[in-house]
């Protein structure tokens, strides 16, 4: 199993765990179902009434899509299939609140997951960025949905300066992506603190509240999202020219503001 959840009756509050710390908790096509399948689960337990959503292991949250899953695409630039697309909680129409709690790395397919819940708690190691652009890629869905997060100009220059430059915790939390830093590794425990608050409250008025907040952005979102297609297929390089840069990607730090 990829994910590991922990259902706390007494709180009303799970917690889903991505487990594949060897893999810097991306996520391959198991992964990326077990997701899926997981949220729609939720939707029909009426004993869990908020959730928290964690990564594995000291190093990563999540590093989005493992680079050896392969994934056919038409011969459109107007097609497209994105397995990452399903794997948010409001994506799978899960209306219960779900609050990351981000320790280490979170880049790239990882805002797929990030934007879909509702805020986020990270301890004071997590750092942010995201490569595609270095390796020669398109950052369509994961800027769409941090542009929702945060300000245009620090979405900007997050997304252009791929794997040059991480956003810190402490800059994360000044422009509004993380609501709270926690103690280095106190992340799921503040997370945990927030879901048992939410999940005492009235059931109905907390859920038709993650709708309102939803709605408000689901028009713009929609609409983006409806140009993601064709400008990832004529943005991006070929895969294999992807993989020689991915494969030839300089060392150092990159430098964390």
């Amino acid at each position: 199993m990829s994910l590991d959840i922990t259902i706390h009756k007494d709180s009303g509050v799970a917690v889903v765990t991505l487990n594949r710390p060897d893999r810097l908790n991306a996520i391959d096509l198991a992964t990326a179902q077990e997701l899926t399948d997981a949220w729609r689960a939720f939707r029909f337990d009426d004993s869990v009434r908020a959730l928290v959503l964690t990564g594995a292991g000291e190093r990563a949250f999540c590093t989005g899509i493992d680079r050896g899953v392969l994934v056919e695409q038409p011969n459109s630039p107007y097609m497209q299939d994105d397995p990452l697309l399903g794997i948010g909680p409001k994506s799978n129409d899960l209306w219960k609140p779900v609050i990351a709690a981000v320790h280490g790395m979170a880049c790239g397919g990882a805002f797929y997951l990030l934007g879909e819940c509702d805020f986020v708690v990270a301890d004071s190691k997590a750092t942010f960025f995201d490569p595609h652009t270095t390796y020669g890629m398109v950052s369509a869905y994961e800027s769409m949905l941090m542009a929702q997060r945060m300000p245009a100009g620090e979405v900007a220059r997050m997304m252009l300066m791929g794997t040059a430059e991480r956003i810190s915790a402490r800059r994360a939390h000044e422009v509004g992506l993380v609501s709270e830093i926690a103690e280095e590794n106190g992340h799921l425990a503040a997370a945990l603190e927030c879901a048992t608050v939410i999940a005492g409250y009235p059931t109905d008025a907390v859920q038709g509240t993650v709708r309102a907040l939803w709605a408000a952005q689901a028009a713009a979102r929609a609409q983006a999202f409806a140009q993601a297609p064709h400008l990832i297929a004529l943005g991006n390089l070929p895969a294999e020219r992807q993989a020689e840069l991915f494969a030839g990607r300089r060392g150092g730090d990159p430098r964390v503001r």
